[in-house]
């Protein structure tokens, strides 16, 4: 339920229409917005009748919301989300008017690695380092990362090129240290049903990048970034990674279907992870720059400068050169970067 306000609806008929959801043990969200109020009605076990409320001063109409995800919903937000990273000429928005390269290894390798590799990506337009230092592997004898030390890495990495941080946080309690170093908290595709970390991403005071479930539908998906954002953080990015088909040509199958089905139901960023999908280095850039051309709001590249040795993920790691041609690909398409 969606309770809309007049455009200069008083403070004290906002806080009636609150103290009337309290009431009735639900949730109040107020959406304050340009050109109306609104607040929304959360955890309400059933249908909310719309005469509770329309009888109060400051009321303009009741809607009811139709879909489970509300606060994910463009039906409760109607504006794009954009997250805002850093401040002054060191600014990156996402969901705005440019295209955002976040870029790097799979695996933190060492410092000498990611600094490398980060002076290459950045050089080439890249606004993000991204480089997992805790690694969920299909199997116990692979890389894991270089946990707390990869971090570290990060931070030097950021420290040096200025470049913003996206890692993975693999489980709750190492989500309080990749807080603590990171400036975006992802959760990879294994995790986006892992509801205890998702909620505890919801409390964390950093944006999140979800990754769609490789056999997740949409409604799954919304509803894993709604258990965040019901937490309380409204800074979430929905990645869309490839899903598990029949297909034996590529890694995954990237869902292009589900790039304007997300912009058209949610007001959330949307990114697509390319490298993912294809799993090899040379359907990268074409997705890429299918992607791109479909408006979304960032990619995420793995890049590595030596991929025959990369502890993870080799074969789907862009040269650095790749990464400049795909850069330059998409600003001939006139896209902003």
């Amino acid at each position: 339920m969606l309770i809309v306000m007049h455009k200069e609806v008083a403070a004290t008929d906002l806080d009636a229409v609150i103290r009337r959801i309290e009431d009735q043990g639900w949730e109040a969200k107020p959406i304050p917005g340009g050109e109306r109020t609104a607040v929304g009605v959360l955890r309400n076990k059933g249908p909310v009748d719309p005469a509770m409320f329309l009888d109060l001063p400051g009321v303009r109409d009741v809607i009811p919301v139709s879909k489970p995800y509300k606060l994910v919903s463009r039906e409760m937000h109607a504006k794009d989300t954009v997250i805002t990273l850093g401040t002054g000429d060191n600014k990156v928005c996402i969901g705005a008017d440019k295209l955002v390269l976040m870029a790097g290894p799979c695996a933190v390798e060492s410092e000498n690695q990611a600094l490398e590799i980060a002076h290459a990506v950045k050089e080439a337009g890249a606004k993000l380092f991204r480089g997992g230092a805790f690694k969920p592997r299909s199997s116990p004898y692979s890389f894991q990362g270089l946990g707390k030390k990869g971090l570290e890495i990060l931070a030097r990495v950021r420290e040096e090129t200025g470049l913003f941080i996206v890692t993975e946080a693999t489980d709750h309690e190492v989500c309080d240290l990749v807080e603590e170093y990171t400036d975006i908290i992802q959760i990879g595709t294994r995790n986006m049903q892992n509801y205890r970390l998702l909620r505890r991403a919801g409390q964390a005071g950093k944006p999140v990048l979800l990754k769609r479930g490789m056999w997740a539908t949409m409604d799954e998906f919304l509803m894993a970034a709604e258990y965040i954002m019901s937490e309380g953080n409204e800074q979430v990015m929905l990645c869309e990674r490839g899903i598990r088909t029949f297909t034996r040509h590529s890694r995954n199958t990237l869902d292009v279907n589900a790039i304007p089905y997300t912009q058209k139901e949610s007001h959330l960023p949307v990114v697509v992870d390319p490298s993912h999908a294809a799993g090899r280095r040379d359907q990268v850039i074409p997705l890429a720059r299918a992607a791109a051309a479909m408006g979304i709001d960032a990619l995420i590249i793995e890049v590595h400068t030596h991929p025959e040795k990369a502890l993870s993920d080799g074969p789907q790691s862009l040269y650095p050169e790749q990464f400049q041609e795909l850069v330059s690909g998409i600003r001939d398409m006139n896209i902003n970067i």
